[in-house]
């Protein structure tokens, strides 16, 4: 009776044990890649009865033609956003401010923001004006290392457009010491370095560059 008696209970003890041990296991977590009761796997593959987000179709190669120079520009501004306002007040793919715009023909603020081929033509302009501006350093400097950076046509156009014609013959001059950074703290030789060596050749240099809005 007495060994019945610990045969039961020895029986009960291990099925408990075994039991535990399997509870324990439900329990447990897997680092990246456990998803709780709340959470569900999505997926971007679209299907016939459901709008699904779709990924971004791939951008083909541009390389280092001027579609690529204002790829990166409208990306490294805005993320090539056509109707963002930064805090600052600047404007568009390519952030402009209004001093800018009124310079290159813009006065409608409002319609710029929704309006691609304006914003694209803006762009345009700014560089033609810039390569005027620019014209005698870009021929002086080109070619030139300064702060560990290769000095091109297209890395002192883009450090124009982040910080003004005047700033970027200011730093050439003082050989990279007087330098420029805007809100963000983002400086001229950053530009510089990150558009060096784009084709910028099919803008003329042009003093008095406007948008044609017709």
């Amino acid at each position: 009776m007495i060994k019945k008696r610990s045969y039961f209970i020895g029986l009960t003890l291990l099925v408990l044990v075994v039991s535990s041990g399997f509870i324990t296991f439900k329990k447990e977590k897997l680092e990246g890649f456990h998803l709780s009761n709340y959470e569900g796997i999505k997926y971007h593959v679209p299907n016939e009865s459901e709008n699904e987000e779709v990924l971004p179709i791939k951008v083909p190669q541009v390389g280092k033609s001027f579609t690529g120079f204002a790829q990166k520009m409208a990306y490294k501004e805005s993320r090539g956003k056509l109707h963002l306002v930064n805090p600052y007040g600047y404007m568009g793919k390519y952030q402009f401010g209004r001093s800018t715009l009124r310079a290159v023909g813009i006065y409608d603020f409002q319609e710029f923001l929704r309006n691609a081929e304006w914003q694209e033509e803006a762009f345009k302009a700014l560089i033609a004006r810039n390569k005027w501006e620019l014209r005698r350093e870009i021929q002086k400097y080109s070619g030139r290392v300064i702060n560990g950076v290769e000095i091109t046509e297209s890395g002192l156009i883009a450090a124009a457009h982040l910080g003004g014609a005047g700033s970027v013959k200011k730093y050439l001059r003082s050989n990279g010491r007087n330098g420029f950074k805007d809100g963000f703290g983002t400086s001229l030789s950053s530009y510089i370095r990150k558009f060096s060596n784009y084709d910028i050749s099919n803008i003329a240099a042009n003093a008095n560059a406007k948008v044609d809005l017709e």
